[in-house]
C-alpha cells in the first residue's frame, strides 16, 4: 500500500469536470482543461495541481503532451462474465440461461473464484478503470474473493453477494434466511474496510421473491450507507415477465420503488423501457441509471434515451456491463453511446460522455469527494493516455479545429491501447502488454 511519504509529481494535459455539462454544450463552464499542468501526489492523495514545476523534493514524471484524466468508474459490470464475452446469438433471457448462469455456477469452486477475481480486477485497471460497482455471483466465498482482490489492489470497489431465490438453476439458488445471514457476514467483514463498500444485490426482480426483496430493503433501512444495485427494464420480454410476476406493481421500476429499494445509493442498469412516472421516481429518490451501450446493442435490448432521462433529472452514468457488453474499456462504450443517441436523433458530446464515467459516476456512487476529479484532497486515481499512435488517427487529430473536436475524435477512435499509465491510490497498477494477469506488487509510480 502507499505511504504518506511517497511523493511524486506528474505533468500532462489535465482534463476533468466541476459539474454536469448541459446537453449539447460544446464549451461548458463545467469543463476543466489545464494543459501542461503538474499533479502533485503524496501517498494516496492528490496534494496540489499547479502550472509551475514543483521543487526538487518532488520526483517528476513527465507526460507532457499526453492526456491526463481521473481514473474511469464503471457503474455496472459482472466480474464472472469475462468468461462469456462475445457469446453468440441470444437475447437477454436466453443469454442468461445458456451462457451466464453456467459461467457463474463455476464460481462455487473457491479456486475458480479467486483466479477469476484477480483476473477481473487487473483487467479493469488494464482498461483504464480504477473504481467499479460490480456483480459477483450468488456465492459468499466468491464475493469474499472479489473484495479481497480489490482490497489488495487498494481499488475502490463496491459489490455484494447476488440474491436469487427463484427462476434460476438449482445450483445458483439461495433462500431468504441464508442469504440474509451471508449478507450480514459480508457487510461486517467488508463494508467500509479500506476502499471497499457493500451493495445489496438482487440480480433483478424476476429472480427474487417478494420476501427476498423485502429482506434487501430491510438491510438498506438498517444502514443507509449500503448501496443497492440491480437491473431494470432492459429488454421488452423481461418487462413483460415482470408484469406477470408482479401484477400489483404499476411498472417494473415500481417493484423496486414500492418495495423500498430506491434511494440515493441505488444504481439500476439499463432503464431503457421506462416512462415519465418511472423517471420522476428515480429523480425523487436520487437514484442512477447505469447506461450500458455495448450490452444494449449486442443483446438487441433497445435504445436508451439519455437526453430524455437527463431532462427529467435522472442521474445517468455509463457502464460496460461485461459480459453482455463487449469491452471493459469505457471509451468503446462511450463511442457506442454516441451511436445510440444518434439513432434517437440526439448528439452526445464528448463532455457529457466523459463526465458520465468520471465525476458523474462518482456522484452516482456518492463518492465525488474522493474520486472522479483531479483535485487536491481526492484519491490519486489517475489515467494517462496517448492521444494517438496510429498515423491515420494522428493525422485526424492534427486537423481538429477545437478542443471538443479533438477530444471527441480521441474518445471515438481510442481504446485501452492508448493507455500509458494507470494509478490507483497513488500506485501504478497497469501491467505491460503480455505480462502476467496476477495483481501487481505494491510499487510507487
Amino acid at each position: 500500500m502507499s505511504t504518506e511519504h511517497d511523493t511524486w509529481a506528474l505533468r500532462g494535459d489535465l482534463l476533468d469536470f466541476t459539474g454536469l455539462p448541459a446537453w449539447g454544450d460544446l464549451q461548458p463552464a463545467q469543463l476543466r482543461w489545464r494543459p501542461s499542468h503538474w499533479l502533485l501526489v503524496r501517498g494516496s492523495r492528490i496534494e496540489a495541481v499547479q502550472a509551475e514545476p514543483p521543487g526538487p523534493e518532488w520526483r517528476r514524471i513527465d507526460h507532457a503532451g499526453r492526456l491526463v484524466m481521473p481514473g474511469f468508474i464503471d457503474t455496472h459490470v459482472h466480474s464472472p462474465q469475462l468468461d462469456v464475452l462475445a457469446s453468440y446469438g441470444t437475447e437477454l433471457l436466453d443469454w442468461l440461461e445458456n451462457h451466464t448462469f453456467p459461467a457463474e455456477a463455476r464460481y462455487a469452486d473457491e479456486r475458480v473464484a479467486q483466479r477469476g477475481a484477480e483476473r477481473f480486477v487487473q483487467a479493469l485497471v488494464n482498461h483504464g478503470t480504477t473504481a467499479a460497482l460490480a456483480f459477483p455471483t450468488v456465492h459468499e466465498s466468491a464475493t469474499h474473493a472479489l473484495f479481497d482482490a480489490a482490497h489488495r489492489m487498494d481499488m475502490r470497489l463496491i459489490t455484494g453477494k447476488v440474491l436469487m431465490d427463484r427462476h434460476v438453476p438449482a445450483n445458483l439458488l439461495d433462500d431468504v434466511t441464508n442469504a440474509e445471514q451471508a449478507c450480514r457476514r459480508l457487510i461486517r467483514r467488508w463494508h467500509g474496510i479500506g476502499r471497499c463498500a457493500y451493495a445489496v444485490t438482487p440480480r433483478f426482480a424476476p429472480t427474487s421473491t417478494e420476501g427476498q426483496l423485502a429482506m434487501a430493503a430491510g438491510l438498506l433501512r438498517e444502514d443507509p450507507s449500503l448501496y443497492l444495485q440491480s437491473h431494470v427494464a432492459e429488454n421488452q420480454a423481461e418487462v413483460q415477465w415482470v408484469r406477470e410476476l408482479f401484477p400489483q406493481s404499476r411498472s417494473y421500476l415500481d417493484v423496486y420503488a414500492s418495495g423500498g429499494l430506491l434511494h440515493r445509493r441505488t444504481v439500476l442498469a439499463h432503464g431503457i423501457w421506462l416512462d415519465d412516472i418511472d423517471r420522476h421516481a428515480l429523480h425523487e429518490a436520487g437514484a442512477t441509471i447505469a447506461h450500458s451501450p455495448t450490452s444494449n446493442l449486442f443483446l438487441g435490448s433497445g435504445l436508451f434515451n439519455w437526453q430524455q432521462a437527463q431532462a427529467a433529472g435522472v442521474r445517468v452514468a455509463v457502464a460496460s456491463d461485461v459480459g453482455g457488453g463487449t469491452s471493459l474499456n469505457l471509451l468503446r462504450n462511450l463511442a457506442a453511446a454516441y451511436q445510440i443517441q444518434a439513432l434517437l436523433g440526439q448528439r452526445l458530446t464528448a463532455w457529457s460522455a466523459l463526465h458520465a464515467i468520471t465525476l458523474g459516476a462518482a456522484q452516482a456512487l456518492d463518492l465525488d469527494d474522493e474520486i472522479g476529479r483531479l483535485e487536491p484532497g481526492c484519491t490519486a486515481d489517475i489515467t494517462v493516455w496517448d492521444w494517438a499512435q496510429e498515423p491515420v488517427v494522428q493525422h485526424r487529430l492534427s486537423l481538429a479545429r477545437s478542443l471538443h473536436e479533438r477530444v471527441f475524435a480521441w474518445m471515438t477512435l481510442g481504446d485501452e491501447r492508448l493507455l500509458r499509465s494507470v494509478v490507483v491510490a497513488g500506485r501504478e497498477r497497469l501491467l505491460p502488454a503480455g505480462a502476467s494477469s496476477q495483481p501487481t506488487s505494491n510499487r510507487s509510480i
